[in-house]
């Protein structure tokens, strides 16, 4: 297997008046940027067999911009990846055919733990998201085994890989 973990782009500032946290919409400015990184993603990583995403509505806005860009996806609601909990996110990918490739678009600290897990390292923040940044890691024995970090990329990267 293939996992390709995704942060959200920019959002609205957490303790924003009128909002609840779990609402906070992206910003125009991060839906701009992730729309161009979203283009250099689509570049360097196979179009995924399924794109999983967070329910929360940044999540969900930024997986439905990585879906533009790779074509021929939609996204899929993964409950398991709005509540942190990582042995969720496990068994939601070990559903998975093992040979696919799953796009996953999250939150923090959440992925930068669930890499951590992946890859037998002890602390996730040696592996912190940029907004909007990306991951692709081989799983061969699926994602309850050890896994192979093949890139980890920050969003300028990307948008620079867009080429346009």
């Amino acid at each position: 297997m293939k996992l390709l973990l995704v942060r959200h782009a920019a959002a609205v500032p957490r303790g924003t008046p009128g909002g609840h946290d779990d609402e906070r919409p992206l910003t125009p400015k991060g839906k701009a940027k992730f729309t161009v990184a979203a283009k250099g993603l689509a570049r360097i990583a196979r179009r995924p067999d399924v794109l999983l995403t967070s329910p929360l509505p940044r999540a969900r806005a930024t997986a439905e911009i990585a879906a533009r860009a790779f074509k021929r996806i939609e996204p899929t609601i993964e409950p398991a990846l709005a509540h942190e909990s990582l042995d969720g996110i496990v068994a939601a990918l070990s559903t998975r055919p093992p040979d696919s490739t799953v796009a996953i678009v999250g939150h923090e600290p959440t992925l930068s733990a669930l890499l951590a897990r992946l890859l037998g390292a002890a602390h996730g923040e040696r592996f912190a998201f940029k907004k909007g940044g990306a991951a692709l890691v081989d799983l061969p024995d699926g994602p309850t085994g050890l896994g192979v970090l093949l890139w980890f990329l920050k969003p300028k990267v990307l948008r620079a890989l867009a080429g346009d």
